[in-house]
């Protein structure tokens, strides 16, 4: 399963780039990876385990802007249809006893 978060959050003041970057770092800690500019996912091993990360975003979530997560199966994810550009070395394809030690 991956989860995959989406966001867009406010950076007219130096106050909303600093929670931008705030947010952006919790997610890079908590094993997220960019899927592109203000996208990033997370390998998790079932759904109990992305419903905990998901719930460790709404605990994070800053209160401006537009946070929206999606949970989807690996052969949902595998469905993604690349119109520009390349998969990501992080999103290439990971085996059940790979995902086990994350």
């Amino acid at each position: 399963m991956r989860l995959i978060v989406f966001f867009d959050l406010p950076v007219a003041t130096k106050a909303q780039r600093k929670i931008y970057t705030e947010f952006r770092r919790f997610l890079l800690n908590d094993g997220y990876y960019m899927i592109q500019f203000s996208v990033y996912g997370r390998l998790c091993n079932n759904s109990e385990d992305a419903e905990k990360h998901e719930m460790r975003i709404v605990a994070n979530a800053p209160l401006g802007g537009s946070i929206r997560t999606l949970i989807v199966t690996k052969k949902q994810y595998a469905g993604i249809k690349i119109l520009s550009g390349k998969k990501k070395e992080q999103e290439k394809s990971v085996t059940n006893y790979q995902m086990s030690f994350f």
